[in-house]
């Protein structure tokens, strides 16, 4: 193929893709805004569209019982294996979203497998395209579930979580069209699957400050989600005394700022905590807040400092307590542990990126993944691709069409590269 020839390819492909990502876009529970919850409306349009797309692409497609959007592109070579290599990401948002995050990963692999196909490329395993539906976990207390399903490791209690207004998983997914029972069976078999390729922006200003377009994942960071309570005693806003109240607000912010210093402190093993939601009860002008309820999201690169913050952050919590007449409870309800990428998808990736000739920076990811869900069937291996000024779960994020279409030839190449390696070995 001629440079220009390459050129040509490469920009169709990121041409291609924002279109895609355009279209993704429309599809909003808020007007001016993206926002597009798990087993939600706008997650039902969202999955039609991609199960379209995947059919325009010559895939097979069906959903799973838990709203995945699956498609298929069986193995091409003749005497090839019963081996699935899986490929995906999600389309589910947070509320007021970017139009990048995970959808981009989607697109791309549908894009790959379109091209793989049209180019003839032989490949000696299937290729199946992905479209997740619960990483955010913003509508329910749970996160990871699509991709949970098909690692198998879903479990009864998961269903019965409530959303804000008091609908169960279980139900919501019944109205999805999704079947929660068979929801508990979805998990693949092991040694069918040859492993999980997911490519994502960044998240993050590394591969932009290092003016690279693509860079090869070593790692996922753990992460822990906790909903804090901190409850005292309500009282008029004007006859109790400031030093006879307790009031759980004032308990709540303190710890708060205690979290934020205990994670300042560890920031070298990558600690990272985050306060995003936060309730008071019962939330008059006039009366001491009696109770408080906060969320707790904490990451580490690695998984002692991140157990250590923990504790740091609970030993405060109860100091706090006794010293304001509180009580306070941690109540985990998620907790994923550090994931490392296979270093055979390392090293493949970093294969095809040198044939594009970029150079293969390898980086961290501080950001929770499907991937992690997924290690617990398979070995993973992520590419990330650079957005601008390093933000995301934000309006403002954004990606260079070019980047795009380096990162689904990158794609390409790389479940190409994976496919020379099997062969090798078969």
């Amino acid at each position: 193929m001629t440079q220009a020839a390459g050129a040509d390819r490469l920009r169709h492909l990121g041409v291609r893709s924002e279109e895609m990502i355009e279209a993704l876009a429309r599809i909003t529970a808020d007007e001016g805004q993206i926002t597009r919850l798990y087993l939600s409306p706008e997650h039902r349009r969202a999955a039609t569209l991609v199960a379209d797309w995947m059919g325009d692409a010559g895939l097979t497609v069906r959903e799973d019982a838990l709203g995945t959007v699956c498609g298929v592109l069986p193995a091409s070579e003749p005497d090839a294996g019963n081996k699935t290599l899986l490929v995906g990401s999600h389309i589910d948002t947070v509320i007021n979203a970017g139009a990048y995050d995970g959808t981009f990963g989607v697109v791309a692999g549908i894009l790959a497998a379109q091209e793989i196909k049209a180019r003839g490329i032989k490949l000696p395993f299937t290729l199946e395209i992905l479209a997740f539906g619960d990483e955010e976990g913003v509508r329910f207390p749970s996160t990871l579930l699509s991709s949970s399903g098909v690692a198998g490791t879903v479990t009864p209690a998961d269903l019965e979580v409530t959303d804000a207004s008091g609908v169960r998983l279980a139900d919501a997914l019944t109205a999805f069209g999704g079947q929660p029972e068979a929801a508990l069976h979805l998990g693949r078999d092991r040694d069918s699957v040859l492993g999980y390729l997911e490519v994502h922006i960044e998240q993050g200003p590394v591969l932009e400050a290092e003016g690279l377009g693509v860079g090869v994942v070593t790692s996922i960071a753990g992460a822990n989600r906790y909903s804090v309570t901190v409850s005292g005693m309500a009282g008029h806003a004007g006859t109790v005394p400031m030093h006879l109240r307790s009031d759980a607000l004032v308990g709540a912010a303190e710890l708060i700022c205690a979290i934020h210093r205990i994670a300042g402190q560890a920031s070298d093993h990558g600690v990272v905590a985050t306060v995003g939601e936060l309730s008071v009860a019962p939330g008059a002008v006039n009366v001491i807040p009696q109770d408080v309820v906060f969320s707790l999201d904490l990451r580490a690169a690695t998984d002692e400092p991140r157990h250590e913050a923990a504790r740091a952050i609970e030993k405060a919590g109860a100091e706090i307590a006794s010293r304001h007449g509180l009580t306070i409870n941690f109540n985990q309800y998620h907790e994923v542990v550090t994931c490392l990428c296979a270093d055979r998808f390392q090293d493949a990736a970093e294969t095809a990126l040198r044939t594009l000739g970029v150079r293969p920076l390898r980086l961290m990811s501080g950001a929770g993944h499907d991937g992690q869900a997924m290690a617990k069937l398979t070995d993973i291996g992520m590419l990330f691709v650079r957005c601008e000024g390093g933000i995301s779960h934000n309006p403002l994020e954004n990606v260079d069409r070019d980047d795009m279409g380096l990162a689904v030839e990158a794609l390409i190449r790389w479940i190409e590269t994976i496919a020379e390696e099997e062969r090798a070995v078969s």
